[in-house]
């Protein structure tokens, strides 16, 4: 493991005051790095850990079981990572920056979601403005920017209207010091507090040429740019769920050894309707981990899935996201009214995995892609 057990030890015994104040995990972040976890993912041709897809979903699980806010906030840093890699593994140079920076000591975020823009990564509603020289200014409103105290490269896409060729979307990487932004301070949310995922107001931040990613038709495609932030948010996001429902299960596991039933005079670990609803919770746990590591697997081998990668990452992302919601439920279950208090765990992991329900792709994308799948497109009627 890459992460030593006194590491995740001292980042779980932060985690219920960074929830309770609100505040980014500004020393979580320091041991981190100090612990070169930000450059483990990087190949070791440039330097970094040369961890594979797969490892790092680990990794981010027994992160998120030590504090969910923190690994989600640094799981937009190794999506961006995942994305360098994907882009230079595609000959494409522009990626170099990622890994790069990322040895050079730079925090990544992610800067895709817009307020009521349900295409998401397949088409922005910002404004990509060319410079003349091949660069761009963004001018728009992303929200649920993970990092955002601490980024200092921010990877964002909008609307280039200009070109002869049509619409097209522009992904870039913008420098915190070059400015051209403003960052809310408008996160007060039900969980996942410490991610101060606030929103940021682009107002004409600027990326020269060298800082252009690629330039690609909007829509769902396998070109390197898309489906590299597609697959690696997919997976790492899943894995990053997967921490919550194991801690559940952990918590509970540990309460219903001595809470004790004043009708049977026996623990409730013995108990069977207990023992059924955490074995349960545990065997859709078990399910939905082999089905991300699977997906990991793949990305690391560049397996051909074909047509069906989009919609299996969706499945993995959802599988994980409702097998950590529904184990948090069934540890609530067992555990009691106890659970119920704002100082036990338990409360904070319920409102912490409700996030997953929103994240890209949601359920409701995640039906339509399999409805085609299934079923083809939706016929027009003449």
């Amino acid at each position: 493991m890459f992460l030593s057990a006194d590491l995740l030890d001292r980042i779980h015994s932060r985690a219920d005051e960074v929830d309770k104040n609100n505040v980014f995990p500004d020393e979580d972040l320091k041991e981190l790095k100090d612990a070169g976890y930000l450059t483990a993912y990087v190949p070791k041709e440039y330097g970094g850990g040369g961890l594979t897809t797969e490892e790092i979903c680990v990794e981010q699980t027994r992160l998120a079981q030590a504090a969910p806010s923190t690994a989600l906030a640094i799981n937009m840093h190794q999506i961006i990572v995942g994305l360098g890699r994907h882009l230079v593994a595609n000959g494409m140079d522009s990626g170099k920056q990622i890994l790069e920076g990322a040895m050079a000591g730079d925090v990544f975020a992610f800067g895709i979601s817009e307020p009521g823009n349900d295409l998401v990564l397949f088409g922005s509603i910002s404004e990509a403005r060319p410079d003349g020289e091949g660069g761009y200014s963004f001018h728009g409103l992303k929200v649920f920017t993970s990092l955002s105290p601490v980024w200092t490269k921010l990877m964002t896409f909008a609307r280039d209207d200009t070109g002869e060729d049509g619409p097209h979307s522009v992904f870039a990487i913008l420098n915190r010091e070059d400015g051209g932004f403003t960052i809310k301070d408008d996160w007060d949310t039900l969980g996942m507090r410490g991610t101060q995922s606030n929103s940021t107001l682009l107002e004409g931040a600027h990326a020269p040429a060298s800082q252009v990613l690629q330039r690609v038709a909007p829509g769902p495609s396998y070109e390197p740019v898309i489906f590299g932030i597609f697959a690696y948010f997919e997976v790492f996001l899943g894995a990053t769920y997967l921490g919550i429902g194991n801690r559940a299960i952990e918590v509970a596991a540990e309460k219903v050894k001595t809470r004790k039933s004043v009708l049977h005079q026996d623990v409730y670990a013995n108990d069977p309707d207990i023992r059924w609803r955490l074995s349960g919770a545990a065997l859709r746990m078990n399910s939905a981990t082999a089905e991300i590591t699977l997906l990991a697997r793949d990305l690391d081998e560049g397996r051909d899935r074909g047509a069906l990668w989009y919609p299996q990452l969706s499945a993995g992302k959802n599988a994980a996201a409702e097998a950590s919601l529904y184990a948090v439920d069934q540890a609530i279950r067992s555990s009691g009214g106890s659970s119920y208090s704002n100082s036990n765990e338990l409360s904070r992991l319920h409102r912490d995995v409700l996030a997953g329900l929103f994240q890209p792709s949601d359920q409701e994308s995640l039906h339509g892609s399999w409805a085609n799948v299934v079923l083809g497109p939706i016929e027009e009627k003449d």
